[in-house]
């Protein structure tokens, strides 16, 4: 058989495609196991995360040399901690070489004898000649194949997907010490002496109601910023209201231009001119109506926030649009600026911002004021003083032993 015929029936197909296709079901097959991972070790049966509980003591100083020891507790989902199987097959590699080694050698043996005598006189000598031939012929044939078929597969660990790593990052976020409980100690951490241990327990409690209105004050801040901001916007609208009405105002003046290109006569050149000057007053008198209002709007966006704790510090309840605000109004007809007044555009949703953002002034001014009289309290307690008696209630004295007068 020659060489070309001894390739022709190798299955190619399967060769090279039969491990590819289990490379791809392979692939299938971790990708199942990654899945169930997951789901097995991460989430329980009613689709919560799987977490495990961490329990840890902290201790903190207080400001009167005692110190808290809080038995603390957290909850971290086990995916977070614990490595996730995610092999995927990166590379495949088939290799086959096949070798044909063909020699052949040929060798015939055939013997064949033949013998043949003389004899020749020379005279005094006779002598005799004899001689044979010979030959030898052989045939040897040989042949030698051989084969090599090498698959290479290279599977590494691509570590947390990246639609899992989303989800643990939002879990991450809500994974926050929780306090179990805690008890007050010495600067040595040993148990206080009664009165030391009361002393300590009012500061706690002054140091929590303290933590809980800064809370309830930056909260209230944000509110009043966010009312502040629609102030702002709901000006800037108004006053895109008038910028559009400038605009279309000198839009529609009388083009002297046109007049003047056109005009044919000199009393028609003179009333083109005159047009002209008259329009070039109304456009400066309506630039200089606009500066007016453009100013007022200005002025108020940047001390929005002063005039609200003004007007909240007064006692007052605006009806309307403050005055303090001293907005200005483009009157289109008029072609000139004029008070604000309820008649625009914007007036009442400018009424109603301000509304909002005087009611969260003043829930800030009640805080804050809170929030003194609270750490005021706290210093007094940290000093040793009794706490104030509440109004309407007077503190219990001791009762005095009565004595009779002595007798003279």
């Amino acid at each position: 058989m020659s060489i070309a015929q001894q390739f022709s029936g190798l299955p190619m197909d399967n060769l090279i495609g039969g491990p590819l296709r289990a490379a791809a079901d392979a692939s299938t097959q971790l990708a199942n196991s990654t899945a169930d991972f997951i789901s097995r070790v991460g989430f329980n049966n009613d689709g919560k995360a799987r977490t495990v509980a961490f329990a840890y003591q902290q201790r903190s100083v207080n400001e009167d040399g005692t110190s808290n020891l809080d038995e603390m507790k957290v909850e971290v989902p086990i995916l977070a901690i614990v490595p996730i199987p995610n092999l995927q097959i990166d590379e495949v590699n088939i290799l086959f070489d096949m070798e044909v080694k063909q020699s052949e050698k040929e060798e015939s043996s055939m013997d064949l004898s033949a013998s043949a005598q003389a004899s020749l006189n020379l005279g005094l000598f006779k002598v005799n000649v004899s001689g044979s031939v010979s030959a030898h012929q052989s045939n040897t044939r040989s042949s030698d194949n051989s084969a090599k078929y090498h698959v290479d597969v290279r599977a590494t660990n691509h570590g947390t997907p990246e639609g899992l790593a989303r989800v643990l990052d939002m879990m991450a976020a809500n994974v926050a010490p929780s306090l179990v409980g805690t008890s007050i100690k010495d600067a040595n951490g040993q148990d206080l002496a009664e009165s030391a241990r009361v002393k300590s327990e009012r500061l706690k409690a002054l140091r929590q109601e303290i933590s809980q209105i800064e809370n309830r004050l930056r909260a209230a801040t944000e509110g009043l910023d966010n009312n502040i901001r629609q102030l702002k916007k709901v000006a800037g609208s108004q006053l895109g209201i008038y910028q559009s009405g400038i605009i279309k105002l000198i839009n529609s003046l009388e083009d002297a231009d046109k007049k003047l290109k056109e005009a044919k006569t000199d009393a028609d050149k003179e009333a083109a001119m005159a047009l002209k000057e008259e329009n070039n007053k109304k456009e400066a008198a309506y630039g200089q109506a606009m500066d007016e209002v453009n100013q007022s709007f200005n002025a108020f966006n940047s001390q929005v926030s002063d005039f609200i704790k003004m007007i909240a510090d007064s006692g007052t309840e605006p009806q309307g649009v403050s005055e303090m605000f001293a907005l200005k109004a483009f009157d289109q007809k008029a072609g000139e600026a004029v008070d604000y007044k309820e008649n625009e555009s914007y007036y009442t949703a400018l009424a109603a911002a301000q509304k909002n953002a005087l009611a969260s002034q003043r829930n800030i001014t009640q805080i804050e004021t809170e929030l003194y009289e609270k750490k005021a309290e706290y210093s007094d307690a940290v000093a040793g003083k009794a706490p104030a008696a509440l109004p309407g209630k007077t503190e219990d004295k001791p009762a005095v032993p009565k004595t009779n007068p002595p007798k003279s």
